[in-house]
């Protein structure tokens, strides 16, 4: 670990205490949703699309519903027509119209694998035989499968409703969903100043996060107008809201209870199951529980989106940036929503670039839609603009962590989208990089074993979010508290939040319980996502802690009839500034609460929190087997800020986890589709993420600079380490073969042909 910045001394945070939520998982109670048994619940299962692009010219359910067990059936004709309303969603921006004709197609199928009715009957078995009953007549359309096609001039138009956005003008008929730019500077007269220029294209697959645990959702929507919703979710509140949009009832009728979540990884933000099971039981008057099939979350949840991505970038002799420009084209799935605005915020973030112009492009083709993935839009541009930095340093003979430390970006300087850089760590990450162990290692680049070996570098930036957050504290007569927060726990909330209350009540860990709440028992909080939760929750966790100190000091003033003016609250006691005898511990105190007014329960939020940006470097040995191509990683470093560690071994596997995923998309991941449009590798079989077997152990390397928005410190970590990975993979194999692969993944045959080519085979 490496502090940069002077760093106050703590008892809790930067300790390594056991995860609170351990026990529970290791030995089967907790529970997720697939777990959920409520009294009188039945099974309910989805009809989806066989076409990727096709109208509903009739749907006949009669045979279905004649079917002994089953219970209700839906279509579209039952889905209300929800406003046409764009909303945040934590990591990205839904639309209620788009959202409910996504979970259940009203009049067209725009993917393969949308739903197009959905069956509840006493079993599985019995809804599964009901959904192959519903005749549907489909008159099946064109498609177009990625953005050449839905770009070109005679393209089917996928969503005839859709009005784009070109620059601020309105524009009909299009695919085109959004179409943003960014200027700043001159780019034409940086350009004329480069002593060398580097213009490249890059095209990436579709790839999925990954998660083990299927989408669930299981709801009971009772006589009294109250629905409920036990889910595995990444975001409570937002599937609140998405319901309410969606379904048209207002939010105070719907409870959603967070079950524990088996890996999300921004793809568990969005509803899928949730308004289907909620209408299901609404007709049935039962609850209904629904799971998907891995095949359903391969081709009907949302993936990082496929794309193309051109950089150009000029540099002048002492090779500092003169300008860059970006051509970003996303598929955003058959409707609107791919990330382009952060794609352009992080394109260029790493490095001070005075001038620079970026095109961004959501453009709509017939694939599911796509959601947010770990830094959503950020891995792709990183790869491009990564590969073109390695490219000129190559050009220039210079060393590649030296041209990035040239070109780094820091305090002040502004981002190619617009703000400026607040304090961020991205020197201290490269200079740390420069020396560590790793990179002051030799590599030898032709072993005697007649295999080819590479060594590559990138950097890669990630926002950070804020938002919104909510946590109440309570404190016990046994000296305790209890910790109840809104933010479901992925990597850690429970500890990284309890963790900051203790530090400011002076507790251990162990002796704050946190709890995730239902939407009903805890104040708004944003999803868990977009890097924000160990920032913001633990900020409002600061706030709630920094009141029960203030309200348990007002107790202790009471219990010794003096004024609260005289006490004073250090290292977990509670003392007079004058007398030595007046003292007790935090514990000793809450003994006594019944003596001086009884209980004590404060509730603290924070919005808006600055996670004040993080960045990373990775560095990547390869060994490339030149009969194969097989790709063999034999060591990996991730160096990154974290602002403040709050609880160490998870910022490092939250590091470790996000190279594993990058390892996978730069080397083995992506959607194989067909012409048709339809998905060929929908199976964990055939979709190749990376194992134990393929990976080595990953370094981790921790930065420290402090995050001045927040009181310990703390910037998000989870995202910023999936975004160089791509990149850094990519130049270790260029390093070994002396090829450039512009496109991902790079599989064995494309190294195979990239070497015939080279050898002139």
């Amino acid at each position: 670990m490496v502090a940069t910045d002077k760093q106050p001394e703590y008892k809790v945070l930067g300790t390594r205490p056991i995860r609170p939520d351990g026990v529970d998982k290791v030995t089967g109670r907790a529970q997720y949703g697939a777990d959920v048994r409520l009294p009188g619940m039945v099974y309910g299962t989805v009809l989806r699309s066989p076409h990727a692009h096709a109208r509903i010219k009739s749907i006949d359910t009669s045979k279905a519903e004649k079917l002994p067990g089953v219970l209700a059936v839906i279509t579209g004709a039952n889905m209300p027509i929800a406003e046409s309303k764009d909303v945040e969603a934590g990591e990205e921006v839904a639309n209620y119209r788009d959202d409910s004709n996504r979970v259940m197609a009203h009049d067209k199928a725009g993917f393969k694998g949308q739903p197009v009715a959905a069956v509840a009957a006493l079993d599985m078995n019995t809804a599964l035989e009901a959904a192959k009953l519903i005749a549907v007549d489909y008159e099946v359309l064109r498609p177009a499968i990625n953005v050449d096609e839905a770009m070109a001039p005679d393209a089917p138009i996928i969503l005839e409703y859709l009005v784009g956005d070109h620059l601020g003008e309105d524009v009909p008929n299009t695919n085109i969903a959004k179409h943003a730019r960014h200027i700043f500077g001159d780019v034409d007269a940086g350009f004329k100043e480069a002593f060398v220029v580097v213009e490249r294209e890059f095209q990436l697959s579709t790839v999925h996060q990954g998660y083990i645990e299927p989408q669930n959702a299981t709801a009971f929507w009772n006589n009294d107008g109250q629905l409920t919703i036990w889910t595995s979710t990444q975001g409570a509140f937002w599937v609140r809201t998405s319901l309410a949009g969606i379904l048209m009832v207002p939010t105070s009728q719907i409870k959603v209870v967070p079950m524990e979540i088996g890996g999300g990884f921004g793809g568990k933000i969005g509803v899928y199951l949730e308004p289907l099971a909620a209408l299901l039981s609404k007709k049935c008057g039962r609850p209904v529980k629904m799971q998907m099939d891995r095949k359903s979350v391969f081709e009907a949840t949302g993936p990082a989106p496929a794309g193309k991505v051109k950089v150009k970038v000029g540099v002048d002799t002492k090779g500092k940036i003169t300008a860059a420009t970006a051509d970003v084209r996303y598929e955003a799935g058959a409707f609107p929503g791919a990330s382009i605005g952060p794609a352009a915020g992080c394109i260029f973030a790493p490095y001070k670039v005075e001038s620079t112009y970026i095109d961004t492009y959501d453009v709509v083709v017939n694939k599911s839609k796509s959601a947010a993935y770990r830094a959503p839009g950020a891995p792709q541009v990183a790869f491009a603009m990564e590969s073109v930095v390695d490219e000129i340093a190559e050009k220039l003979d210079m060393d590649p962590l030296e041209f990035r430390l040239l070109n780094a970006s820091q305090e002040g300087d502004r981002r190619a989208d617009g703000p400026k850089f607040p304090r961020i760590g991205n020197i201290e990450v490269l200079q740390a990089a420069q020396a560590s162990p790793h990179w002051q290692s030799k590599l030898e680049h032709n072993p005697s074993n007649g295999k080819l070996r590479g060594r590559g570098v990138a950097s890669g930036f990630w926002f950070n979010g804020g938002m919104k957050s909510s946590v109440n504290i309570n404190v016990t007569t046994d000296g305790t508290v209890t910790l109840v927060e809104g933010s479901t726990d992925i990597g850690g909330a429970r500890a990284s939040i309890s963790m900051q209350a203790a530090e400011v009540l002076g507790l251990r860990m162990e002796d704050v319980h946190a709890y995730v709440a239902d939407t009903n028992s805890v104040g708004y909080n944003d999803v868990t996502g977009g890097s924000r939760t160990t920032n913001t929750s633990g900020l409002a966790a600061y706030n709630a802690a920094q009141k029960v100190v203030t309200e348990m000091t007002a107790r202790a003033a009471k219990l010794w009839d003096v004024k609260v003016e005289e006490l004073q609250f250090e290292d977990g006691a509670f003392s007079s500034k004058s007398d030595p005898e007046l003292k007790l511990t935090f514990k000793e105190l809450a003994e006594k609460l019944d003596q001086t007014g009884g209980p004590v329960g404060e509730t603290g939020s924070a919005v808006g929190v600055s996670g004040a940006g993080g960045f990373g470097t990775h560095i990547v040995d390869v060994e490339v087997d030149p009969e194969t191509g097989k790709v063999d990683v034999l060591r990996y470093t991730s160096v990154q800020d974290a602002g403040k560690a709050i609880h160490p071994s998870y910022v490092e596997g939250q590091m470790q986890g996000g190279a594993a995923q990058g390892i996978g998309w730069a080397l083995n991941e992506e959607y194989v589709m067909s012409g048709k449009g339809a998905m060929e590798n929908a199976t964990f079989l055939d979709y190749r993420m990376p194992t134990a077997y393929d990976l080595p152990m990953i370094e981790t390397i921790i930065v420290e600079v402090p995050n001045p928005f927040h009181p310990f410190g703390v910037r998000g970590v989870g995202e910023t380490p999936i975004v160089p990975a791509l990149a850094a993979v990519a130049n270790a194999v260029h390093d070994a073969t002396g090829a450039r692969f512009p496109q991902l993944p790079i599989k064995p045959g494309r190294i195979l042909e990239s070497l015939a080519a080279k050898n002139g085979s």
